[in-house]
């Protein structure tokens, strides 16, 4: 059985420094070493021949928050292009992004999640970089049908890891609310049932 909490989590400032960004084979490339540096402490991007690629995500949330000025040849190019462009290569990369957003607001360094359909890697704050994550996020939009089995057996999978699943719900306005989920067992209490059924 499953039992959904919703979680609390606080807001606080990005201070990430403004970064020049340039568009290599679809992905967006930072090859100035300080900004690497700078972008790399606050958990962004993978470190790839001396140079940084950003996941799509990363590159929405940057553009959006006004902290990248990203640039396919000479062309400049915006979140509302960035998106366009992304989402016909993703479906789902708009939930990816809410999701990212929320979390990035809240302080969070956050990373591409890695298999049992979860969607990112949650670090607990001011812990990046010295322990693993703590938390897999799932993301569903409202209304979304997933089937509870499934969901299960990821849910054991990444609890036998010592992660923490959640589940993040983006409601119809954009809004993201958060449940933990945890394992409970409902044992059966016999004599209760049996007094009950007495005349």
């Amino acid at each position: 059985m499953l039992i959904w909490k919703s979680l609390d989590f606080d807001f606080i400032l990005d201070e990430t420094p403004l970064v020049n960004g340039i568009i290599i084979s679809d992905q967006t490339c930072i090859v100035d070493k300080k900004m690497i540096h700078e972008l790399e402490l606050k958990g962004y991007g993978e470190l790839e021949n001396e140079k940084l690629y950003l996941k799509e995500f990363e590159t929405l949330y940057l553009l959006y928050s006004k902290k990248l000025i990203l640039k396919k040849g000479k062309k400049q190019i915006d979140f509302d292009t960035f998106m366009s462009i992304s989402q016909k290569n993703k479906s789902d990369v708009l939930t990816q992004f809410l999701i990212y957003r929320d979390l990035r607001t809240r302080g969070y360094v956050v990373k591409d999640g890695f298999g049992f359909g979860s969607d990112f890697r949650v670090y607990e704050r001011g812990h990046f970089g010295e322990k693993g994550a703590k938390f897999l996020i799932f993301g569903l939009n409202e209304g979304q049908q997933e089937k509870i089995g499934h969901l299960q057996k990821k849910i054991q999978e990444i609890t036998q890891m010592g992660k923490e699943p959640i589940i993040a719900v983006i409601e119809r306005r954009g809004e993201v609310i958060y449940y933990k989920i945890n394992k409970t067992n409902f044992f059966e209490n016999k004599s209760r049932l049996e007094n009950s059924f007495q005349f």
